[in-house]
């Protein structure tokens, strides 16, 4: 390191990187590159065998780049009978459950962080505990049943409200913030939930962010509460549909091919549908849209897990 007199007469300091530095600098670029690309790649090889000619994708003959480029896949798949009202009620219940699960975790959260909260220890402590106990399968059925919510759509969000892991992020994250924030609008005369929504919840965007993703992400992805709670085939989320055709690629593709049959000549033989056709592309659905929304909140993501997972 060496000094040198700015332009205002100050003294700076200029780092001068050595040839170890230069070395590790490669080398650790190349590995997360390498590393990138390992992580990357599945979704790479499972987008372009969707567009590629389903005989040699079947074959295992498309690695790097697309062969016989179609979209086929998609139109017959997206064409099935129940689709639409499937992708209905799973964008239904992402979002309505997604906002419910961050303003309860973020209720509970702050109320937490209030020591004249009516048995605030043991109310949390009971949190943390049924985080790490349930009842089972079972009992959890049976409760559902009594309580009337199979065969509802409410199955969806109710259950998954309160998270404890979640609430656990963003008590911490509160207790991080200045206390004096909380007591200078107490003083003021705001009360605890004016004092929530107006002073907490809005410094609480990156860790909210990050429970969102949390919750949209384990909304997106579920269906065993389908599978275990909903006999109504109106009340279908996307990925129970979709699971249901992965495990029925071959029926389904073969039934995709019939379906279509009537015009077919040679010239459309790479693009009727295989069963790694039919899993390849209900891979891709249910994966893009996350992909395509995890970006919009890594920024607050990033931020908001860090500092509400570690008190300072």
């Amino acid at each position: 390191m060496s000094k040198k007199k700015s332009k205002d007469g100050s003294l700076g300091a200029i780092y001068r990187s050595s040839t170890g530095d230069k070395i590790f600098s490669v080398i650790n670029y190349t590995l997360f590159g390498i590393f990138t690309l390992i992580c990357i790649y599945p979704f790479y090889y499972m987008i372009i065998n969707t567009i590629s000619a389903n005989d040699l994708s079947a074959a295992g003959k498309v690695i790097l780049l697309p062969k016989g480029i179609h979209f086929e896949n998609y139109k017959a798949l997206l064409s099935l009978n129940g689709l639409g009202t499937a992708v209905i009620v799973s964008i239904a219940k992402t979002v309505i459950g997604t906002a419910t699960t961050v303003m309860a975790t973020a209720f509970l959260g702050y109320m937490f962080t209030q020591e004249r909260m009516w048995k605030r220890k043991f109310w949390y402590r009971y949190v943390v505990i049924i985080m790490y106990f349930n009842a089972g399968l079972i009992p959890m059925f049976i409760t559902m049943k009594t309580l009337g919510l199979t065969n509802t759509f409410w199955v969806y969000i109710i259950p998954g409200i309160v998270q404890p892991f979640n609430i656990i992020l963003v008590k911490t994250y509160i207790e991080s913030l200045p206390r004096s924030l909380q007591e200078a609008a107490e003083i003021d005369g705001a009360g605890v939930f004016r004092r929530f929504w107006q002073i907490t919840l809005p410094v609480c965007t990156p860790i909210l962010a990050t429970v969102a993703i949390f919750s949209a992400v384990g909304q997106w992805n579920s269906y065993q509460d389908t599978l275990i709670y909903i006999t109504d085939q109106k009340l279908y989320s996307l990925q129970y549909l979709l699971y249901t055709y992965i495990n029925q690629a071959s029926s389904l593709a073969a039934m995709v091919r019939n379906s279509g049959m009537q015009g077919m000549n040679a010239a459309t033989l790479a693009t009727q549908q295989t069963s790694t056709s039919i899993q390849m592309t209900v891979s891709v659905i249910v994966v893009l849209p996350i992909l395509c929304i995890y970006p919009l909140f890594q920024r607050f993501f990033v931020k908001g897990i860090m500092i509400g997972s570690v008190k300072g």
